[in-house]
């Protein structure tokens, strides 16, 4: 398929309610938040692998459209496929051994063979030089941290279990034993939840490095059906409800662009909806009741700014 020629960029707004979005194992697997300001934060990372996981559910099998990074996956394994259908008679392919490519004529094939069967590695792009020596290639699609629209204010839950673990606190509990220890042993852990966040991630893709990659236009409206829809697969009770609610998307004409994303990005508002009217965020909503719905907030989108040679078209 033929890559795309044209530079876009997207914007996606998505909530979470009761559930925490992306916990950070460093800190007890709090919510991520910018300590100075107290808005919540969503990896790149995260959202990555949202869409990685609602494209191996949508196409699982097809061809094109594997996945390279997955839970427990051996990457030299992946390379070796590569050099399987370029070296099909090459004894040492299947044999436990670094390889390289013999030139750099194999060398882009390999990558190009990489491009051509992972969508991931079509799409982000990959380092794969770990022993079975791939190349490596920078993917036409590049995602920021999501940041909420608000600051974040996370609250810690303790969870308790009815089912004993051994004989002993079976009886505790048959025997009403209401001491500390018995209290102790029902508790399993905590969690932690936001109530409710809206949170604003930003994308960015090259029509330049998809030349390189092969990102195709079918590639990019799988993409945004990804992004539309990655959250109704990945429902769990530590997650809450989290759904994306807005996705807009900035088409230019031409491949290096015709406006800086960031003035596009610009033309998009987020305020407050009081009584129907948008509200900007600042310091005079402070005594405003916290945000609990989407139906909270006001998406606002100045189309007479929109600069000539960008099309904006609202995918959700």
């Amino acid at each position: 398929m033929t890559a795309i020629t044209q530079r876009h960029d997207f914007m996606l707004i998505f909530e979470v309610t009761n559930g925490n979005p992306n916990g950070d194992p460093d800190s007890g697997n709090m919510p991520r938040m910018d300590p100075e300001t107290g808005h919540g934060l969503v990896s790149d990372v995260s959202l990555k692998r949202k869409i990685r996981n609602y494209v191996d559910l949508a196409r699982t099998g097809e061809d094109g459209h594997h996945i390279y990074v997955q839970e427990s996956s051996i990457l030299n394994d992946q390379h070796r496929k590569a050099y399987r259908a370029l070296r099909p008679d090459d004894p040492k392919v299947d044999k436990d051994a670094k390889l390289n490519p013999k030139s750099d004529d194999e060398a882009i094939k390999l990558r190009d063979w990489m491009c051509a069967n992972f969508f991931d590695v079509r799409t982000f792009g990959a380092v794969m030089s770990t022993g079975v020596n791939c190349g490596q290639v920078k993917g036409p699609v590049q995602i920021t941290f999501a940041t909420s629209v608000e600051p974040i204010m996370p609250a810690e839950i303790s969870i308790t279990r009815m089912a004993a673990t051994n004989e002993a606190e079976r009886k505790q509990k048959a025997e009403g034993d209401d001491s500390d220890d018995r209290k102790e042993n029902r508790t399993m852990g905590r969690k932690h939840i936001v109530p409710y966040g809206l949170y604003v991630a930003h994308g960015f893709i090259s029509a330049k490095f998809a030349e390189r990659t092969g990102f195709s236009d079918a590639d990019l409206a799988l993409l945004t059906e990804a992004l539309s829809s990655m959250f109704e697969h990945d429902h769990s009770a530590a997650r809450g409800h989290m759904s994306s609610r807005k996705l807009i998307l900035f088409r230019h004409a031409s491949a290096l662009g015709n406006a800086p994303a960031h003035k596009l990005f610009d033309i998009v508002k987020i305020g407050r909806s009081v009584d129907g009217e948008f509200r900007a965020i600042d310091a005079r909503l402070d005594n405003l009741p916290p945000a609990r719905k989407f139906g909270d907030y006001s998406v606002k989108i100045d189309h007479d700014a929109l600069p000539a040679g960008v099309d904006l078209i609202e995918v959700l």
